[in-house]
């Protein structure tokens, strides 16, 4: 039961990264600077992915929705934390803070999803090629996509929906620099063990649920890789899925992490949470493009296409008008 009627509460206190203000100043350049990298790069994959036919497979249809989320992923909090970093009062309504909640659990939970298909898609490459067409077929692969945006929204919707009947106390300081649902269980006057029981299955849904099936693909393609007989073929085969690998490791180790431990206002919560919502969306177009040679061509084709367009128009532009 709740202690009281705390319903007055209408905004919270967000700590942020940092009270110095020289600090602030360099962690706001830093921070524009990563969220502009994560654009660009994103928005790269995704009109890189578009633009080359060859890329119409089912590998890269997953990577583009991964980019789509990290887009959303990285705007969902950056851009807020870009705003208080160069504001006194960092405060955020209740309404808002909730809202910003709802959005990173839908988008982490989904990306996390989303990484157990595509583990599954490069588990029917390299153990079954000739059944891949057959395993991804097109319609399939929508339905995968869907599926992980369903089950995120769902798991989202829940603990929101728990969250709202939260009786916050007095103390109304929340130390991150974003709202996110852990954050909102120290300040509440109420019984939130359902919150919390909710919580945990969710990130054991997420987290555990998705990171097996990975597991799982990875032991069957390793085992596979190692039956090839010659080098070049095991490195061709290892390559295919290196880059998957890599954002894996790199997302799950952050937030998985984050959702689990018990909030309690520490660095670690500000770094997992950094480094799943803010440096993975930036790292993932870096990771995919530097080692994928499809990507790397498309990527020199469009910038030829874009020259080409650009000289045309020059060409254009320097004829005289009557």
């Amino acid at each position: 039961m709740a202690l009281g009627n705390h319903s007055t509460i209408t905004e919270f206190l967000l700590l942020g990264l940092s009270t110095n203000p020289q600090v602030q100043t360099l962690l706001f350049v830093l921070f524009l600077n990563i969220y502009l990298l994560t654009i660009l790069g994103n928005l790269m994959m995704l009109l890189v992915i578009r633009a080359d036919s060859h890329l119409h497979t089912p590998m890269y249809f997953f990577l583009s929705h991964l980019s789509f989320l990290d887009l959303c992923l990285s705007s969902v909090t950056v851009p807020r934390m870009l705003r208080d970093l160069l504001s006194e009062i960092k405060t955020i309504s209740v309404r808002g803070c909730l809202a910003q909640s709802f959005f990173v659990f839908i988008t982490a939970g989904t990306e996390g999803f989303l990484l157990s298909v595509m583990a599954y898609d490069r588990y029917a490459a390299i153990c079954h090629p000739l059944l891949y067409g057959q395993m991804m077929r097109k319609e399939l692969c929508v339905q995968l996509v869907l599926g992980s945006w369903g089950l995120g929204f769902f798991s989202a919707l829940i603990n929101i929906l728990l969250a709202t009947d939260i009786d916050f106390c007095e103390s109304h300081i929340i130390s991150h620099y974003s709202c996110e649902v852990p954050s909102l269980f120290p300040l509440s006057c109420s019984d939130i063990s359902t919150n919390l029981i909710v919580l945990f299955c969710s990130t054991l849904l997420h987290g555990l649920g998705t990171f097996f099936p990975i597991i799982l693909s990875y032991a069957c393609i390793v085992s596979t890789i190692l039956s090839i007989s010659s080098t070049s073929g095991r490195k061709k085969a290892f390559s295919t899925c290196s880059s998957h690998l890599t954002a894996v490791i790199f997302f799950y180790c952050s937030g998985f992490l984050r959702y689990l431990m018990p909030t309690s206002g520490s660095p670690l919560e500000l770094i997992f949470s950094v480094q799943y919502s803010v440096i993975t969306p930036m790292l993932n177009p870096l990771i995919y493009s530097l080692k994928n040679k499809e990507v790397k061509a498309a990527v020199r084709t469009l910038g030829k296409c874009l020259r080409y367009l650009k000289f045309k128009g020059m060409e254009y532009g320097q004829i005289p008008k009557y």
